[in-house]
């Protein structure tokens, strides 16, 4: 079955609106885990909007799923995965004031800066991943830093989804096929939710792991987090 990771920058939004410790984003975090999450994923960005360094640093000393580690990778953030050293980190192209991740990376020109960046963390032993678009030859580029999986950058599909789900999956089921080439592994995030997860999960062969965040969240004030986190396992379980 496709692993679920859960993005749990949002609890940190909702706490640091406060300024104290609620919610906890450790402590929920351990829940999510206990509710049947296969992972969390946090994106650490150089301003601490959401995630804090000392919320990573927290979070890798008590999870016992993979976690997942998002951002840009520029010295403070290299430094911070090499001193936690989680299952996973993945690159992100991420200017420092974006608001959210909004494209993949371009391997072609940013190939030799990319290819020290995996040397170093595969030399340490954390997996990593490129946050990509569909374009086939940028796949083939991702393939070429040493990468062990790229994932997809699936907005596009989400916003097609409601207009043609058919045409909205085709570019990231031949990106599939393409990264399967190549041995890559393959993962996926941003804007899936309970409505297009299971056809994204039925129609992308190879599937790894998918990370949600955003629309997980927003369910959970409707259904409860532990509700929530089931019913988006269920969307990964479904058959065609």
């Amino acid at each position: 079955m496709t692993r679920l990771s859960v993005n749990i920058n949002k609890l940190a939004t909702l706490r640091n609106a406060r300024g104290a410790n609620n919610p906890d984003v450790v402590r929920m975090a351990l829940d999510i885990e206990r509710f049947g999450a296969q992972g969390i994923t946090v994106h650490p960005r150089p301003d601490e909007r959401h995630i804090r360094r000392s919320d990573v640093r927290g979070l890798a000393k008590v999870l016992t799923t993979e976690f997942n580690i998002e951002g840009y990778p520029d010295t403070e953030f290299i430094a911070l995965v090499l001193e936690v050293r989680p299952g996973q980190v993945t690159l992100v192209p991420d200017p420092p004031g974006v608001l959210t991740s909004n494209a993949g990376w371009d391997a072609r020109t940013q190939q030799t800066f990319l290819k020290d960046v995996v040397a170093r963390f595969k030399g340490e032993g954390i997996r990593t991943s490129l946050f990509m678009g569909t374009d086939p030859e940028q796949i083939g580029f991702a393939a070429d830093t040493g990468t062990e999986r790229i994932e997809l950058y699936t907005e596009p599909f989400a916003q097609h989804f409601p207009i043609d789900r058919a045409a909205g999956v085709a570019p990231f089921a031949q990106a599939a096929l393409r990264a399967a080439e190549f041995g890559l592994g393959l993962n996926a995030g941003h804007d899936l939710d309970r409505e297009n997860l299971a056809y994204f999960n039925q129609n992308v062969p190879g599937l790894l792991e998918v990370s949600i965040g955003h629309a997980l969240i927003c369910d959970a004030l409707t259904f409860g987090l532990e509700n929530t986190v089931q019913l988006y396992l269920r969307c990964l379980r479904e058959d065609e």
